[in-house]
């Protein structure tokens, strides 16, 4: 699905990503940790073909990347809602900017939102919306494109403990019903074992660390002492790269 080959990306004299190289196979999960300004979010921004490359190319199913492609969900920090427009005016926006017939918007808004258990949310507006309300809102507006990738940045960071725990285990849900290709950036080291059947830890720019998490998809994990032991072993790894900064 994802191919990166020698990916570099400056800003001005600023190195942001040095010589990245990746595979993400089609259908998996990757979730990507690292300190503040390691580049993680550079990275992110550089797959959805937001940012063009210093020096390298990401290739996704084949082809280089050259700009935005409209087979790619994502998802903002801050979710990224239009204030002035109700739930359902924010989630059905991209569906009407590629000229789909009414039904279609209406029937597809409609189902996500519902599987998302916020139909009974569609005509309020951002600022009426709970923390995890939006979020889900932000879910449905790039779930409801039907993408085969889906970017999200720090997608849960705003919100408390509990909320971000039931908007782990939805989008858990989600995946396991339609598996799509999801890469996520977070801080959240509990997150990325969780949502992650891949962990990248960056540090400086590039990738230092690849870890395989074999308990990924299990719902109950959290519970279990096999999620600890491998948060453990995150952490371990990154306040190591901490301790050689």
């Amino acid at each position: 699905m994802i191919m990166v080959r020698g990916l570099g990306v400056n800003y001005g004299s600023e190195i942001a990503l040095k010589n990245i190289n990746m595979d993400i196979q089609k259908n998996k999960t990757c979730a990507i940790i690292g300190p503040s300004g390691c580049g993680k979010t550079t990275l992110l921004y550089t797959l959805a073909g937001l940012l063009n490359p210093t020096t390298g190319k990401v290739l996704i199913n084949g082809e280089e990347l050259k700009g935005p492609r409209k087979e790619t969900g994502v998802i903002l920090q801050n979710g990224g809602l239009l204030p002035w427009k109700t739930a359902w005016e924010n989630v059905s926006l991209g569906l009407k900017v590629r000229k789909l017939d009414k039904s279609i918007v209406n029937h597809r808004v409609a189902t996500i939102l519902k599987e998302l258990g916020i139909l009974e949310h569609k005509n309020k507006y951002p600022n009426q919306l709970s923390g995890g309300q939006k979020q889900r809102v932000a879910i449905a507006r790039a779930l409801v494109l039907e993408p085969d990738l889906l970017l999200m940045d720090e997608a849960s960071s705003a919100l408390d403990a509990i909320n971000r725990e039931i908007i782990q285990n939805l989008l858990l849900k989600l995946y396991k019903k339609n598996p799509i290709t999801m890469v996520m950036v977070t801080h959240n080291i509990e997150e990325a074992v969780f949502l992650g059947q891949e962990i990248v830890i960056m540090k400086q720019a590039q990738v230092k660390h690849w870890i395989h998490n074999p308990y990924f998809g299990d719902e109950d994990i959290r519970s279990k002492p096999g999620y600890y032991k491998l948060c453990y072993q995150v952490r371990a790894l990154l306040r190591e790269e901490d301790e050689e900064s």
